[in-house]
């Protein structure tokens, strides 16, 4: 007799539809509405930085980051430190492996927060700043590739029966 995958199985009327494109709060970054490329065929999820630069406080390292950047949309050029590690391999969209930072920051999505690592990289070429892939996807979201921001219009429903406006998370 085959072995039940408990957790497949238990998380399968738990699984929320999300569009190819989704526009999502980062609140520790004090980012909203970032368009958001959902890409099921990259395995982590990475975020456009400007600047990624490693300082030294005092006998420690932390790693400054700009954010997006002036052609984003909500883009203040906010400086923002985070704690040191090392870089890690990530495979890039030619299947190159690069060398890359990574962080872990909460994502606001369907009135949830859920803490997502992001490598940082300069994806200034490409269409959306933010990309979110399988390990992002994976046990939570079923993508809908026909759809875009569902997790938005859900959002404003919610606050709508809610009588409320959105709050910054």
């Amino acid at each position: 007799m085959p072995r039940k995958n408990v957790k497949l199985e238990s998380l399968a009327h738990h699984k929320w539809v999300v569009g190819r494109v989704e526009t999502l709060d980062f609140p520790e970054l004090r980012l909203k509405n970032v368009l958001c490329k959902v890409d099921t065929g990259a395995y982590s999820s990475s975020l456009h930085c400007s600047h990624i630069d490693v300082e030294d406080f005092n006998g420690e390292l932390k790693l400054r980051v700009v954010p997006l950047s002036f052609k984003h949309k909500g883009y203040d050029a906010q400086i923002l430190f985070f704690p040191y590690a090392p870089k890690k391999q990530i495979k890039n969209s030619f299947g190159i492996v690069e060398e890359r930072y990574t962080i872990v920051t909460p994502v606001h999505i369907f009135g949830v927060d859920i803490l997502t690592e992001f490598s940082l990289t300069n994806r200034s070429a490409m269409k959306y700043p933010v990309l979110l892939g399988r390990s992002f996807l994976m046990g939570r979201f079923l993508v809908d590739v026909s759809q875009i921001n569902v997790s938005q219009k859900f959002e404003k429903k919610r606050l709508r029966a809610l009588g409320a406006e959105k709050p910054f998370h």
